[in-house]
């Protein structure tokens, strides 16, 4: 026998070959895969012979390999491989004809000889082949492979079964290649006489039988194969198909199964519901995911499971298995705020509109305190033009919480935003005394002021200052309307009040400095950085600012020196890196920008900034790929969808503007620079979501080289 340790070092040395080695664990002993010696001696012939052209070294090597043990069929294989390589197919064909004379009974040697011979050939090999072999089903399959016509491959396919009754593989091929459903059926009905263990062949069969007569297949095949849960399975979906209830032959099936060692775990049950949900059995899904979603759970860990079993199955897109954990964990705790959220979530990302309105109608009969359920519930009323329905939702909303100062303010927002201003203001005017908060006051002064009513605003925001002085956004408000009246002596005192009642409060600092700035005392409107830096540590807003209001003043070296301070201070934000880069020369910004994503962790404001640099030069495809990162990132920045939004209608076409405005709509984005001060601009209250998108892109700077 041939020694093959002694063979792999040769070749090591000779070839640089690495053998694999599998242990033998009845033996104990070390030998060498035949495939896995094939494979390696193989691709390093080629390499070899490709890269240094020593043939003869690979021939003489192989030559010895095949004296040595001329019953080895591998060593045959590759050295007809190798002259394959060579160009000499008729040498190549020589030598595996002498390896099948020598090794008749190695089945891949075979195969071997029929792939380097043209088909007519190939044909005559395989018929030598399964005589040599007639239990080979390989040769039988590749035997029918190499025929042209239907009725030649059954022919040769009826011929193997004569020999190889009970492969599973050939009764299937034999079975797939029949286009007459009676004829598939017969060869069916007798694989499973011979095959009775074979649970696919009998699923198939009670696919192509009557209702009766698959019901009796599957149960025959029950007899034969009483662990199989596919079996069980086929014949829940067999009910379903023909509309007979299936949860009580579920319950019971399981039961049965439950008792055997076979059984399935829970979280098995779960991936076959997906999968007959994926098949179209909506009705098997949801009885499985009954009968089995609470198996083996502790009850104190009954919500949270069931939570993340439903999250699993909506990652895996199997969106009806997921509702039907919701809806079973629902049933077992219906006074749970958080179930409701999540089952309602999933019905608008990916359920109908009456599914979701279903759903949360019955949500804030369990749920009565629930806001959220009962403003979605109005919200979609409201989207889908319903405004009648949303006030109605929000009328009992009022009932069940009359306190609630996030109901108020979407009723509010619901008649202002359709024209009804008195009702809104009268509502106003009810949650200041029912819902006395500090965000009710500050409504009712900004519905005010939008409505041009600016004395009745500032007296509305002087009695909302009295009950909550540590409001900086009531100053804020209060400090706008005086700039905006010109009166900068008395927006001024109202600054200067406010950081004395709110001295953490970033965005007064801003306002404060801003109206020096703009005042031109520069100087102390540094001070006022300054001292609201030195309450306010580690603030990128604060520094970003002080680096600005220097570039605004011409002092583009001294903000240069700011913005260094700044990085040493913040070096992790994302806002301040992005300007850094900026404030480079055009030749600099790539090695800023790697920094910047270093120490930035991927900011945002940074994946922006990246993107419009690809932009700048010109690579539209990179620079799409960044923005749509940046979207991932924050897709809560306004400023991220702005720019993508200013990028296609640059370089996109209108599919892709479209899709990019109904993801944007989803988000509701709320934060950004550029967003902020376009969204809360007062002639542009009330307007859509799209509508302010496209005015943010437009307030966006030029995308500049410079």
């Amino acid at each position: 026998m041939t020694n093959f340790r002694e063979i792999g070092e040769a070749n090591k040395q000779v070839l640089g070959l690495r053998l694999d080695r599998m242990a033998d664990s009845a033996s104990g002993k070390t030998t060498i895969d035949p495939k896995g010696y094939l494979t390696g001696l193989n691709s390093v012939v080629v390499k070899s012979a490709a890269e240094i052209g020593d043939l003869k070294r690979a021939r003489d090597l192989l030559k010895s390999v095949i004296n040595t043990n001329p019953k080895h069929a591998p060593g045959w294989i590759a050295a007809a491989r190798l002259e394959e390589h060579a160009g000499k197919l008729a040498d190549a064909r020589q030598i595996i004809d002498k390896g099948c004379t020598e090794c008749p009974k190695a089945e891949d040697i075979w195969l071997e000889a029929a792939r380097l011979n043209n088909t007519e050939n190939a044909k005559k090999i395989l018929a030598n082949a399964v005589k040599q072999i007639p239990q080979s089903v390989k040769i039988w399959l590749h035997a029918a492979q190499l025929e042209t016509t239907a009725k030649a491959k059954k022919t040769v396919l009826r011929r193997a079964l004569d020999y190889v009754p009970n492969s599973v593989k050939l009764w299937k091929t034999a079975v797939e290649l029949e286009d007459d459903p009676n004829n598939a059926r017969i060869l069916l009905a007798r694989a499973v006489e011979l095959v009775p263990q074979s649970v696919e062949l009998w699923i198939a069969l009670a696919r192509l039988e009557t209702y009766e007569n698959a019901q009796k297949v599957l149960n025959k095949a029950r007899e034969n194969i009483r662990t199989s849960h596919e079996i069980w399975i086929a014949a829940f979906c067999l009910q379903e198909a023909n509309n007979k209830d299936v949860e009580k032959f579920v319950g019971n099936a399981i039961k049965k199964l439950s008792m055997m060692e076979s059984a399935l775990s829970r979280d098995q049950w779960i991936e076959e519901a997906e999968k007959c949900e994926k098949n179209g059995f909506i009705n098997t899904c949801q009885a499985i995911v009954r009968v089995t979603v609470g198996m083996g759970i502790e009850e104190a860990d009954l919500k949270s499971t069931w939570m993340e079993d439903a999250e699993n199955a909506t990652a895996h897109k199997s969106f009806g298995t997921a509702r039907a954990i919701y809806a079973h964990a629902l049933r077992t705790f219906p006074s749970k705020k958080s179930i409701w959220r999540r089952a309602a979530l999933l019905e608008k990302a990916h359920g109908s509109k009456e599914s979701l309105e279903e759903l949360l109608v019955r949500s804030v009969k369990y749920c009565p305190q629930a806001e959220f359920l009962w403003l979605m519930g109005a919200k979609e009323k409201w989207i889908g033009g319903d405004v009648p329905g949303a006030r109605a939702i929000l009328d009992a909303a009022f009932e069940a919480n009359p306190n609630s100062e996030q109901i108020w303010l979407a009723a509010v927002k619901l008649e202002a935003e359709n024209g009804e201003h008195g009702r809104a203001e009268l509502l106003l005017s009810k949650a200041r005394e029912k819902a006395d908060t500090m965000k009710v006051w500050m409504k009712s002064a900004v519905l005010e002021r939008q409505l041009g009513k600016i004395p009745e605003a500032l007296q509305l925001l002087d009695q909302g200052l009295a009950k909550y002085p540590n409001a900086d956004k009531l100053w804020m408000i209060r400090g706008q309307i005086l700039v905006d009246r010109g009166d900068t002596q008395k927006a001024r005192e109202n600054y200067l009040k406010a950081l004395k009642s709110c001295p953490k409060s970033v965005p007064l600092w801003i306002l404060a400095s801003r109206l020096e700035e703009k005042a031109g005392l520069l100087t102390k409107a540094r001070a006022l950085l300054d001292k609201a830096r030195l309450l306010n540590p580690k603030t990128p807003e604060l520094w970003l600012e002080s680096v600005r209001i220097e570039l605004r003043g011409n002092n583009a070296n001294f903000g240069r020196t700011q913005m260094a301070k700044a990085l040493q201070e913040c070096p992790s934000s994302g806002l301040l890196w992005s300007e850094a880069v900026w404030l480079e020369t055009r030749a600099q910004r790539k090695g800023k920008i790697v920094d910047a994503l270093k120490k930035s962790e991927n900011s945002a404001h940074v994946l922006i900034t990246a993107a419009r640099l690809f932009w700048s030069d010109r690579q539209v495809e990179k620079a799409r790929s960044w923005f749509l990162r940046a979207e991932k990132a924050d897709a809560d920045l306004g400023d991220a969808w702005a720019w993508l939004y200013k990028f296609e209608v640059e370089h996109g076409d209108e599919a892709r503007k479209q899709e990019l405005v109904m993801r944007f709509k989803a988000s509701e984005p709320r934060h950004g620079e550029y967003w902020q001060a376009v969204s809360k601009e007062l002639k542009n209250a009330g307007k859509p979501l799209g509508e302010i998108l496209v005015l943010a892109a437009g307030s966006l700077p030029p995308n500049t080289v410079a």
